[in-house]
């Protein structure tokens, strides 16, 4: 005999269960932590290697079509790479370090320049009234410990420097064999499957192949537009540290919508012993850089290559930062893209 269910008891039931799954996940969350924190390090080479491989791509494709051998053009790129980081390093890192140097130094000043003026601040409060009185308090003293716990945080990044070194001397290893046997894996992935789905297998692989591409490619050129058009802005209005500042900036720009605020939060901190003008200019280079980006860069070289919606991209980086962390907001955006590739191709045609 069977039982059956209203509407409305189904519903109600899948939403328990699907409450309790979670409750589930929640008492397992010490446990996935653990394994992520294995998996992050074996999956840092090989997702740096991946982006390389995507940037070294098209290069390879054209010397291979000029009947050099792949193996030969791919030397030939590692050896023009070489140079080009070898040159940029003798520019920007002495450049880098020397501003670096700077801040350390001027930062007991600067510190004692933004308690003054936290303490001009708390004796005017005595003007206002209690209640925003005391929530200016609890809000300068939040400021405080937090600007104090990023400055010690920076100790803890640095330590972490040394194992992300030995990971990356890895990376030349598997970019050159991505690059040289790609398409074999390509291959040897399709006849996996049954000979009646290698067809639609291998067309699925092409198109999160171009996916990725696109996106890698093109994200890579906006992070440096980005990067040299805050470089100038911070240069015409006299920011110190504009170097290190607009790298920074540049590379938070990974992040869709929350890379430019990451960016910017230290540059407005830094600003902020040097007085409001100076604030007022890094916001207003900051605003005018982001609409370029807005209006102009990411429409000329992205265009529409993800075609995601806003809200499903705040939903991904949400939840990537929350399971991965910054290598999940890096990785939200393009697993995204790969999750709405592979739905296209394998939902139900009607």
């Amino acid at each position: 005999m069977k039982i059956r269910l209203s509407r409305y008891t189904q519903g109600a039931l899948a939403v328990l269960l699907t409450l309790l799954c979670l409750y589930l996940l929640g008492q397992l969350r010490g446990f996935f932590n653990d394994i992520w924190l294995v998996l992050r390090a074996v999956l840092f080479p090989f997702l740096a290697a991946l982006i390389i491989t995507y940037i070294l791509q098209p290069v390879v494709g054209l010397l291979t079509r000029r009947r050099v051998p792949k193996s030969m053009a791919i030397l030939i790129i590692y050896l023009f790479a070489t140079m080009l980081i070898v040159v940029a390093l003798l520019h920007a890192v002495p450049a880098v370090t020397r501003q670096a140097n700077q801040l350390m130094n001027n930062l007991p000043s600067m510190m004692n320049n933004a308690n003054s003026w936290i303490d001009e601040i708390m004796r005017r409060k005595q003007y206002l009234p209690d209640a925003l009185r005391v929530g200016m308090e609890n809000a300068l003293n939040q400021v405080e410990s937090r600007v104090a716990s990023w400055f010690s945080s920076l100790f803890t990044v640095v330590s972490g420097v040394v194992s992300t070194v030995f990971s990356l001397f890895l990376v030349p290893f598997l970019v050159f064999y991505m690059l040289k046997d790609g398409r074999g894996m390509g291959r040897a992935i399709v006849n996996l499957w049954p000979k009646e789905k290698r067809e639609e297998v291998r067309e699925l692989l092409v198109r999160v192949d171009e996916t990725l591409g696109r996106y890698i490619r093109g994200q890579l050129l906006v992070m440096l537009a980005v990067g040299i058009l805050t470089y100038i802005g911070y240069l015409i209005v006299g920011m110190p540290y504009a170097l290190m500042l607009a790298l920074f900036l540049a590379i938070a720009d990974m992040i869709p919508y929350i890379g430019p605020f990451i960016g910017a939060a230290p540059t407005i901190l830094l600003a902020l012993p040097l007085g409001w003008p100076m604030v007022l200019k890094v916001l207003l280079v900051n605003v005018i850089v982001q609409q370029c980006e807005g209006n102009f860069l990411s429409p000329q070289i992205m265009g529409r290559t993800l075609s995601l919606h806003p809200m499903s991209i705040v939903a991904a980086l949400l939840l990537g930062g929350e399971l991965g962390g910054v290598l999940g907001l890096i990785a939200a955006v393009p697993l995204l893209a790969v999750g709405k590739v592979i739905w296209m191709q394998l939902r139900p045609q009607h």
